[in-house]
């Protein structure tokens, strides 16, 4: 058998890892500026998270949630206590895609509407509800694309209008797009969104999977808008690379029996791996950290970049230029032995390390990047 063959690879082969640096099977050393999709959080191979994940499979790695399972109420606990939503609820998957599946469920169930808006360049996955909310035609099979989706701008007298149809059960959003190329919808538009839903009677769900569990320099990258959605997709930094996620899900939407379920989400290793993240979040100070490093960052690509625009926020940044970057994004990785990340605009690098990413790690990249752009366009 072979594997089915749907992933460009680059030929280097990863053995082992720790922090921000990867080495290959041939010995090299890399700089990890794109943590695999914005997965590792909290860097490769924390002691930390190694320890917890360690003791947890010699006790026992899994069982289904058909039991009493300690771990998982241990762990909504402290999401909530370090998100700032201790008043939620949790309900544990594996993917964000499966996340955001869930969310859209829930919210449709709850109002017993069908249709929702999501937002021009969105991405939420890869199943059937998420890829249907997604904005991108070309992995929309024919079976996903019956759901009655809506793409919009960020334009509020254009969401008022579709929720005046009276038929949306939620809007999705990712308070910093990622795949689209890290693009923020402003703060204010986030606000008006999260009170026209209220008015309206449709749910908002902040799709975090990628911009949350402190990439932003706050716990939430939808907390600088000071709103709180009706449901939170969590997944990627959760487990810092072990597969899990998840949705908070505001008080007055209840539970009942079966409403929503999964085998593997919330089993005792994925619960081990995501407390470990909270707990070095917290001891470390890294959403702090990420804000004060991401600031300096960003400061200096302003200043010596030559893009024409650095978007996002903390340790979540895009480097908008007015060429395809696929060649520097190239040389980063071959000569430099940089990851970077790319987005759907071919114009942009995506940046996506570990939160304890260093300065020095930063400035490595900062001299890396500086000598493949022209001098004559870092003026």
């Amino acid at each position: 058998m072979d594997l089915f063959n749907v992933y460009p690879l680059v030929d280097i082969t990863p053995v082992r890892a720790l922090g921000a640096k990867l080495w290959a099977d041939n010995g090299q050393e890399y700089l990890d500026f794109y943590g695999g999709h914005a997965v590792i959080s909290i860097g490769h191979s924390h002691p930390h998270y190694v320890q917890r994940l360690t003791e947890q499979l010699q006790n026992l790695g899994f069982y289904s949630n058909s039991v009493q399972i300690p771990i998982q109420r241990e762990l909504a606990e402290k999401l909530g206590e370090v998100s700032g939503y201790p008043e939620y609820g949790l309900f544990l998957c594996n993917s964000g895609a499966e996340a955001n599946e869930n969310a859209l469920k829930l919210a449709s169930f709850h109002t017993g509407k069908n249709r929702v808006l999501a937002f021009k360049g969105a991405f939420h996955g890869r199943t059937s509800g998420a890829v249907a909310a997604t904005d991108n035609p070309k992995i929309v099979a024919p079976f996903n694309a019956g759901h009655a989706v809506s793409f919009l701008p960020y334009d509020l007298a254009e969401v008022e209008q579709a929720l005046q149809a009276g038929d949306v059960c939620a809007a999705i959003i990712e308070p910093i797009q990622g795949v689209g190329g890290i693009i923020m919808p402003s703060d204010e538009f986030l606000r008006g969104l999260a009170a026209l839903c209220q008015q309206y009677g449709a749910l908002l769900i902040a799709d975090e999977v990628q911009c949350g569990y402190g990439r932003s320099g706050k716990f939430f990258a939808h907390q600088w808008a000071g709103i709180r959605p009706d449901v939170i997709s969590v997944a990627k930094g959760m487990g810092n690379g072990f597969p899990i996620g998840g949705i908070l899900i505001a008080p007055h939407l209840k539970a009942s029996y079966g409403l929503l379920g999964t085998t593997f989400g919330g089993n005792h290793l994925a619960c081990a791996a995501a407390l470990a993240v909270l707990e070095v979040i917290e001891q470390e100070n890294l959403l702090e950290h990420a804000r004060e490093l991401g600031a300096y960052l960003r400061q200096e690509l302003e200043a010596n970049a030559g893009a024409e625009e650095i978007r996002g926020r903390g340790l979540m940044l895009g480097i908008k230029y007015d060429f395809p970057v696929k060649e520097v994004r190239d040389k980063l990785l071959t000569e430099h032995h940089i990851f970077v990340g790319n987005a759907s605009d071919p114009g942009v690098l995506r940046l996506l390390p570990p939160l304890n990413i260093t300065r020095e790690e930063v400035d490595r990249f900062l001299e890396a990047l500086y000598t493949l752009i022209p001098a004559e366009a870092r003026k």
